[in-house]
């Protein structure tokens, strides 16, 4: 039997599923449709009866706004899984979600993790999805499969950086040869990023305010880099003096002082990782530069920052939040690949 008809058949009978299981947002790419499903890595359960309520984007709208027998929890912290059987769960629902019913077995599933990860932790991952429903888990580094995603020259004798920046980590590598020759992997990302916000609001201005509301001004008026014209966004909070509702307004220029840190340490791991990397491959990076992935890719001005600490050209992968997702995809077309990975 020929190659293609075997695929032909496990395709009718099975699914191939790849996961970027992400802190912040999970991305599901089902091989022969594409990105399946996008949400968010949150989970709702009623306290008293540990019943899952909701999944996903219904279970974000309830963090910060439930009542005291109902719990939102991400089960991911810093691109690791923090509660099992949460993110078992979760897991569970994600495949349910995307398979069909109509397959005859259950689903070959590849999931993307930090380069960072323990012995420990992949086994928290292959033990979640095994008992969600997964017929056979293999893992794949997320540098490696951002760089996939980002269409990088992973399996040519060329130096290829990848920056993926992400909502509990920032991975960054050097890539040559299908192999990770140079890596760093550091537990900070869009979350931080977040929290920093929060921090300075509340030490600037004594409002508090959550971390949905943080994000937001990360996305609406978040930059690293100076823009051409400054933005403000009106932020509501409760006042920690007299405990009532409080609106301020804040500007681009402040979130970026806020933001200083996360950003500085993102920078700062960049440069180590040049400063590691075979002479060869730096030249590579001087014509082929480096690209960046991840959702905090679509922070303003991060390219901008990196190239002006470098002194290299920087790029933002095409449709960066999917980097990660895409590139599980294109292993997934040929199996094979990811064990040469």
């Amino acid at each position: 039997m020929s190659v293609n008809i075997v695929s032909k058949v496990q395709n009718m009978v099975s699914s191939d599923i790849g996961i970027d299981l992400g802190t912040a947002n999970s991305i599901v790419y089902v091989r022969g449709q594409g990105i399946a499903l996008n949400e968010p890595s949150v989970v709702a359960r009623n306290v008293n009866s540990r019943k899952i309520l909701a999944v996903g984007i219904e279970a974000k709208n309830m963090l910060g706004r439930t009542p005291g027998n109902i719990e939102a929890i991400r089960p991911l912290k810093e691109g690791v899984i923090a509660d099992l059987e949460i993110a078992e769960e979760m897991i569970r629902y994600f495949i349910q979600k995307v398979h069909s019913r109509g397959k005859l077995m259950r689903p070959r599933v590849l999931v993307a993790v930090p380069s960072g990860i323990t012995e420990v932790e992949i086994r928290a991952v292959k033990d979640s999805a095994e008992r969600a429903g997964a017929r056979e888990i293999k893992l794949i580094t997320e540098p490696m499969a951002a760089a996939l995603g980002a269409g990088l020259p992973v399996e040519e004798p060329i130096g290829s950086m990848i920056v993926d920046i992400g909502g509990g980590t920032t991975e960054v590598a050097v890539i040559s040869l299908k192999g990770i020759v140079e890596w760093r992997s550091i537990r900070t990302g869009g979350d931080s990023m977040d929290a920093a916000i929060e921090r300075f609001i509340k030490r600037s201005y004594n409002l508090l305010i959550g971390p949905r509301t943080a994000e937001n001004i990360k996305i609406q008026v978040g930059s690293s880099f100076p823009l051409a014209q400054e933005l403000s966004l009106d932020v509501k909070g409760r006042d920690l003096n007299t405990g009532t509702p409080k609106s301020i307004e804040i500007n681009s220029e402040e979130v970026r002082q806020s933001l200083q840190e996360p950003i500085t340490t993102i920078i700062e791991t960049v440069r180590n990782t040049l400063e590691r990397c075979p002479p060869e491959l730096s030249g590579d990076l001087i014509d082929h530069g480096i690209a960046i992935a991840g959702g905090g890719a679509l922070l303003r001005g991060i390219d901008q920052s990196i190239a002006q600490e470098t002194s290299l050209p920087v790029s933002i992968a095409e449709e960066p939040l999917y980097c990660v997702a895409k590139g599980t995809g294109l292993a997934l077309e040929g199996m094979d690949l990811i064990d040469s990975l």
